[in-house]
């Protein structure tokens, strides 16, 4: 598999079915599930991690694709960043899409997979702010033959935890048909790992605007207050349109939700000041919370 890591899995189990797949899993407690491997065998390469056995999910069909379930989108995890990145899929779930296209290079994009993206847990994975912004769910496949369902946000910290044998096989995401927007920063020009990320969804239905900050933490930030004042703000019967500085107040709200300042200090001691690194992420932040607020309602 790699000429890196010559002590690298023992046993590789290709299932044809999602079935087959927890079986096998179940059968080897220890094993790995893999799709495109874009994290995995960086790790495996880079020497952290040596599975005795893979069970490869490239074979099962109905894991790359998506239909339509009670007005939600129910999103198979072998999904590529390449193809939900395309614009049939840009009309669904367009704050995905634009995730999707930001995820790296061409060769990154072709083999990452959604569900690789949520078991890795990477804290900058472009997919995982979008779908904590949707309240997003991932559906889990059992041992048992059966399914359950659990947010998001719940698997990435840690609230709910994958059981032995059980497999990320789908991610149901609501279909809000309203403006949905995606920003990033890269530490370089082009492709790469975010510094900082924003998802920002509008839901009219319970006018609510909802949004994510990722890569700042070791999971996406949800600034509930900044949603909930933002919201107040809006005239959803009418033009949504919001004055400059309204943008701005937004995204320094959201910046000092997810940047905060240091404790006060103790009597007589200097207060605390952020350290320059952080007080330029905070500005990063801001910036893309605001640009991201103003195009959706643009």
């Amino acid at each position: 598999m790699t000429t890196h890591a010559p002590q690298a899995a023992q046993t590789v189990v290709l299932p044809d079915s999602l079935d087959e797949a927890v079986a096998a899993l179940t059968a080897m407690p220890a094993a790995v599930p893999v799709a495109g491997g874009t994290d995995l065998m960086a790790a495996v390469n880079a020497g952290l991690l040596r599975p005795s056995a893979l069970v490869g999910l490239g074979r099962i069909s109905e894991l790359r694709g998506w239909h339509y379930q009670d007005g939600a989108a129910l999103l198979g995890s072998g999904l590529t960043h390449a193809r939900i990145g395309r614009p049939d899929f840009a009309a669904l779930i367009p704050a995905l899409a634009a995730a999707a296209r930001a995820a790296g290079p061409p060769q990154v994009r072709n083999a990452g997979t959604l569900g690789g993206n949520i078991a890795s847990a990477d804290r900058t994975g472009d997919a995982l702010p979008v779908l904590a912004a949707l309240d997003a769910t991932v559906v889990i496949a059992e041992t048992t033959g059966g399914h359950r369902e659990i947010p998001v946000s719940h698997l990435l910290a840690g609230v709910e935890m994958l059981r032995p044998g059980e497999l990320v096989a789908f991610v149901r995401a609501p279909l809000l048909h309203a403006p949905q927007v995606f920003l990033k920063a890269t530490g370089r020009t082009g492709p790469g790992r975010a510094v900082a990320s924003v998802a920002l969804v509008l839901d009219p239905a319970h006018r609510s605007v909802r949004c994510a900050v990722g890569a700042v933490a070791p999971t996406p930030l949800r600034p509930m207050e900044a949603e909930q004042w933002v919201a107040g703000l809006m005239d959803w019967d009418g033009h949504r349109g919001l004055p400059p500085e309204a943008l701005a107040a937004f995204g320094e709200y959201v910046a000092a939700a997810c940047i905060p300042d240091p404790p006060p200090a103790a009597e007589g001691e200097e207060p605390p000041r952020l350290p320059a690194a952080a007080l330029h992420l905070r500005r990063t932040v801001s910036a893309l919370a605001r640009r991201a607020l103003g195009r959706a309602l643009s």
